[in-house]
């Protein structure tokens, strides 16, 4: 497998807090020019990259001064505004060595969210690479509120890794990569070189949350490559306090955890669809419409028990079957309380219930993406 990471064209690289910040030291400009020249090197070969650094937290709380972070949002939003200055300089400088032009790009998931903004997100972010420049992603700290944060950008950078198709994420961190335990605590766990993303297993061995500086740990880089699989992008996690790690990862040497897809890739309407992590709102399902949906049909309104949650027309929503569990996500055609009203009935009794009929289902299958 590690073949398929030596001939990948479009890569999206992740690196984390503690290594740009040298473990909250301040901005690590050495190791922000070392990314540069491995990047650099990369695009010489005709490789994609894009740049998904964490940070600006970080070095905002360096440059206030300040030794813990805050657990206020807008301390943080004040934190983030403040290091995003010398984040975007420090890269920017540091590639204009080797010639290359950079982008700044921040995100929330409100971006992605929207279709509208979802797909000028995937235009902006192609355009950039057809033009040579390397676009480099944050999550914009400065307007994150608990409702539209990412929570680490770990799956910030799975969810950018779906968004251009990417054929690997690569996430480099202070940890060598994926033990078969908490190294720092089981001094019998070994480094797991290679499997597969989605093994489940894998969240149990992953440990806790990360350190004071940064927000994920080893948990949130999993949950990334399950993500980055749905759309076939391998994931590698590494240690980036290693010599050359970009280069030698590309070049398919056997560093860090390969946890590579085996999945088919989604469709780019149903990839979208599944990397929503807010929902709008539920519709239960009754035994029957639940085996329908697993079997590929489309959701009809007879089959749904309850509606949760108030939405517009065309809200994603989730499906889950009477204990609770999602089955599905998907584009519902009516809103919450037209929903309600057409429920348990038939669809040909649409148009008598609501005084028109748009759609004979709740949801159509070209809309569903099943969990």
């Amino acid at each position: 497998m590690r073949n398929t990471i030596r001939t990948a064209r479009r890569l999206v690289v992740k690196v984390g807090s503690a290594l740009v910040t040298n473990n909250g030291a301040g901005l690590d400009l050495a190791a922000i020019d070392d990314w540069a020249r491995q990047i650099a090197a990369l695009r010489a070969e005709g490789r994609e990259i894009v740049l998904v650094s964490s940070g600006a937290i970080a070095a905002g709380m360096q440059r206030l001064g300040w030794s813990e972070r805050p657990a206020e949002t807008h301390a943080l939003q004040a934190a983030a505004a403040v290091g995003q200055m010398g984040l975007a300089q420090a890269y920017e400088g540091a590639f204009s060595q080797h010639g290359l032009k950079t982008a700044q790009i921040l995100l929330t998931h409100a971006d992605l969210a929207d279709r509208l903004r979802y797909l000028n997100s995937r235009s902006t972010l192609s355009t950039l690479l057809e033009l040579g420049v390397v676009p480099i992603i944050n999550e914009n700290d400065t307007v994150v509120t608990d409702e539209i944060k990412f929570g680490d950008n770990d799956t910030l950078g799975a969810l950018v890794a779906n968004l251009i198709e990417a054929d690997a994420l690569i996430i480099l961190t202070d940890q060598k990569g994926l033990y078969t335990a908490d190294p720092r605590k089981d001094p019998s766990a070994t480094l797991i070189s290679e499997g597969q993303a989605e093994d489940h297993r894998y969240e149990a061995m992953a440990g806790g949350a990360g350190s004071g500086i940064s927000r994920g740990g080893m948990i949130t880089k999993i949950r990334a490559a399950q993500r980055a699989a749905r759309s076939g992008a391998h994931t590698l996690i590494a240690s980036g306090r290693e010599t050359d790690p970009l280069i030698r990862l590309a070049a398919g040497e056997v560093l860090g955890t390969l946890l590579y897809a085996s999945s088919t890739p989604l469709a780019a309407r149903k990839q979208w669809l599944a990397d929503h992590l807010q929902l709008a709102g539920t519709l239960v399902l009754d035994d029957g419409a639940a085996r329908a949906l697993k079997a590929g049909a489309s959701l009809l309104p007879i089959g749904v028990i309850s509606v949760e949650g108030e939405f517009g027309r065309g809200a994603a929503v989730a499906c889950c079957d009477q204990a609770g569990v999602e089955l599905a996500r998907g584009l519902c055609n009516y809103a919450s309380t037209e929903a309600r009203r057409i429920a348990r009935h038939p669809s040909s009794e649409i148009e008598t219930l609501l005084g028109y009929s748009d759609e004979p289902e709740l949801i159509h299958r070209d809309n569903l993406v099943l969990h």
